[in-house]
């Protein structure tokens, strides 16, 4: 029990009960450190579901106190509620923190994200005066891990995975001291009282940061132990450990994200606006893709694109590596294979074995694994998260209760690839996961179901319902049909839609949305993703739009090589498939012999509506990519093609009629471009210029005929910035209300919160426990 002890003055006492992420951030020492500045007495403590504290003194030192608590709260700290009471003043004398008590309700406070470290720690860890200097796990109240390593709550030294670790004297000190920066800093250490590097491999193990920074130096690969697990890290200026890393990873052309030593560093790598260049100095430290500088690194970093994955290092071990190597990037890459969980537990170290010439790792164990977060900026500076992990997660989005009935708890599965699920609380708190990977891998899975399990005990909340695609194949439906428990399924475009309305607390708002994906199950069985679905609420929507549909020959198959898409949408358009065409070369004589048979037949072919694969097939022909080896990489690559070049050139438009567009003439045109010559940059730019201008068109129509305002863009496609801006900025020019992501990834990442919202209206508007939430007309 700590005391700041007061004159004998109180004549009012009010208490605070305090609600949102207020547990290990530092907000008992800055409650008390406000008591002490106001000389108002009282106490602090926690519970499992709150902070509550009690002010007593003169009325104007205790409104001055709560007043200062809602205008300069922790700065980790998110307030959600305040409740002020008065209540009867008891004499107190003095400031107290109190030990925490743990409660048997279903209310618990929120559990604060990984954070990165802070200016002081790492002014004292360079500072050869200060005894943590050269400390690998220095951290105080204002930063470093949370989530990672919470066991329980309330958030105490003993519910970690610090528990392992009993502080020293002079750590104990610091602790109980009101004035001092650690005071009942649960992660607190010291050289003296651990944790501890560990080195496997060549070198000597007294210096473990020393040895980890000769394999780099020399070209080798090192996995590094984190917050959040294990990366790769090797030389972001040797393109010769580039390519090993390639190799070993077998990821021959995903781009790989780079740490730079500090922003100045960071600058030199990418060019870097005021937005981004406050992203990555933010506690959250994401990575942040901008425009790389010239030759500033390897081209094979991100073989093929403008822009870079760059972050600054947010562990003190990062600092380290940087400080004793001398080096100003670093690639930093996840230690798995594609789609695979990341590597976070010593036992797990198997699965990347032959990918690292060594491993420096810790003995503070990772309670849950942790991805870094990946953003953007759009051309107004607006944050864009694309993956919403470390430094956000578990962090909720507020999902409005549709009634004051009791609600079941609800758990949403999101997609298959970029999965993260969703469990809601009956605050109406929707509680997103960090990113998780490709759920088709069994791995992937238990990782699913142990973060599910932690996030289950830091809410309080287990779900009675479990909401999942309507696709029968998904990884996430065949999961949620083994649990056994009752089942709401959500058309996968639904949900996107209503993910967006969710995030900026739309609910109730009727919306026209443009859902542009890769793959979506349809409500009529076929593949959507070129969609315009009209909502008047979060429960159904109607299908007033979409691209006309075409062929995946191969069905999945096609995704990868996209010329078979593009040989299919030639054939719509009446083009003979000369050899001169990139896609007919592509797929080689025996491609065309198997194709020219099964295209038009249908056997074998999967029909879509997809968008995604639209511009997939555009890639192959312009001969931009013809071998897809990662998610999206046809259409990323278009992308960053077509910002260098010309639009005009060529004459390109959709065929638009009922609200359904006929990309037919639009592969004429390309084709017509080609032949004449025409650059693919021109081309590709032009095709994104026909894209934003039929979708603009179609959109306002749709939207004007519903009498619908407002206009929201969702899906993975508007991960292109091109697109996404330059059909915001044509609706904005028609006058009507857009909605963008800012909270939650436009992909699958952030599905799973649109998945909650809608079966908690449907749940909320019915008796049912269980069924399928579709369109209210017939898809056309």
């Amino acid at each position: 029990m700590n005391r700041i002890r007061h004159s004998p003055v109180a004549t009012v006492r009010s208490r605070l009960d305090i609600t949102g992420v207020v547990q290990g951030v530092g907000f008992r020492p800055a409650v008390a450190r406000i008591a002490g500045a106001r000389r108002v007495a009282g106490f602090v403590s926690n519970d499992s579901g709150s902070v509550h504290c009690e002010f007593e003194g003169a009325p104007g030192d205790v409104e001055a106190a709560v007043a200062d608590l809602r205008a300069a709260p922790p700065p980790m700290a998110r307030i959600d509620a305040i409740r002020v009471s008065t209540v009867a003043p008891t004499g107190d004398r003095d400031f107290r923190i109190v030990e925490s008590t743990t409660t048997t309700g279903s209310a618990r406070t929120l559990v604060p994200p990984d954070i990165a470290m802070c200016a002081d720690c790492l002014r004292e860890m360079t500072d050869p005066a200060d005894r943590r200097f050269g400390h690998p796990f220095i951290t105080c109240t204002n930063c470093g891990p949370r989530y990672t390593v919470i066991t329980d709550l309330p958030y105490d030294r003993p519910a970690t995975t610090m528990s392992g670790f009993p502080m020293c004297a002079r750590c104990a000190k610091e602790y109980r001291d009101p004035g001092n920066r650690r005071f009942h800093a649960q992660t607190i250490a010291c050289p003296d009282c651990g944790p501890s590097l560990t080195w496997l491999g060549p070198g000597t193990v007294e210096d473990p940061i020393g040895a980890a920074v000769a394999v780099i130096g020399a070209g080798g690969i090192v996995a590094v132990k984190g917050v959040g697990g294990y990366h790769l890290a090797c030389r972001a200026d040797a393109t010769d450990a580039i390519a090993e890393l390639r190799r070993r990873k077998s990821r021959p052309a995903k781009p790989f994200a780079v740490m730079a030593s500090d922003l100045s560093a960071a600058g030199r790598i990418a060019e870097l606006s005021e937005a981004a260049a406050a992203l990555l100095t933010s506690p959250a430290a994401p990575i942040v893709l901008a425009p790389s500088r010239p030759n500033a690194l390897s081209g094979s970093v991100a073989p093929g694109l403008l822009d870079v994955g760059v972050m600054l290092p947010y562990t003190p071990v990062h600092h380290l590596l940087f400080r004793r190597s001398g080096l100003s990037a670093l690639v930093m890459t996840s230690a798995n294979a594609g789609g695979s969980p990341i590597v976070f537990r010593e036992d797990d170290l198997p699965w990347i074995d032959g990918l690292a010439d060594g491993v420096l790792t810790h003995d503070r164990p990772i309670h849950v694994p942790c991805e870094d977060s990946v953003l953007t900026v759009d051309d107004r500076g607006v944050p864009l998260p694309l993956r919403r992990s470390r430094g956000y997660a578990p962090l909720p989005v507020s999902v409005p209760r549709p009634t004051d009935a009791p609600a079941p708890v609800l758990l949403a599965t999101g997609g298959d690839i970029k999965t993260t699920f969703c469990l809601t609380a009956s605050d109406g708190h929707a509680h997103m996961s960090s990113h998780l990977g490709d759920m088709a891998d069994p791995r992937t899975q238990g990782c699913f179901s142990e973060a599910l399990a932690h996030l289950a005990e830091m809410t309080g909340h287990r779900p009675d319902v479990v909401v999942c695609d309507m696709h029968p194949q998904y990884a996430t439906t065949r999961w949620t049909e083994r649990r056994g428990q009752p089942t709401v399924r959500v058309q996968h475009h639904h949900a996107h839609a209503v993910s967006l309305l969710a995030e900026h607390g739309r609910l109730g708002s009727p919306m026209l949305a443009v859902t542009y994906d890769g793959t979506g199950y349809g409500t009529d069985g076929t593949i959507w993703g070129g969609e315009f679905l009209a909502l008047a609420g979060p429960t159904r929507f109607t299908r007033v739009g979409h691209l006309k549909p075409f062929a995946l020959p191969g069905g999945d198959g096609a995704a990868r090589q996209p010329a078979r898409i593009a040989l299919d949408l030639l054939t719509r358009a009446g083009i003979e498939w000369d050899v001169d065409l990139a896609p007919v070369a592509a797929v080689g004589a025996t491609g065309r012999h198997v194709l020219s048979q099964q295209i038009p037949s249908g056997v074998g072919c999967i029909t879509t509506t997809s968008m995604g694969r639209l511009f997939d097939a555009v890639s192959s022909l312009l001969d931009v990519c013809q071998e897809v080896t990662y998610e999206g990489q046809a259409a990323v690559e278009l992308e960053h093609v077509a910002r260098t070049g010309r639009t005009g050139l060529v004459s390109i438009d959709f065929d638009i009629r009922d609200g359904v567009l006929d990309p037919a003439p639009v592969m004429a045109g390309l084709v017509d471009g080609v032949r004449a010559g025409v650059g693919a940059a021109d081309l590709a730019a032009s095709f994104h210029d026909a894209v934003i201008a039929a979708t603009v068109s179609v959109a306002a129509e749709c939207a004007r005929a519903a009498e619908i305002p407002t206009i929201g863009l969702t899906g993975g496609v508007f991960a292109n910035r091109l697109l996404l801006e330059g059909i915001r900025n044509g609706l904005r020019e028609r006058r009507f209300e857009v909605l963008t992501h800012h909270v939650v990834p436009c992909n699958d990442g952030g599905l799973a919160l649109g998945q909650v919202a809608v079966a908690a209206a449907h749940l909320g508007s019915s008796s049912k426990g269980s069924g399928s939430c579709a369109s209210e007309s017939p898809a056309r």
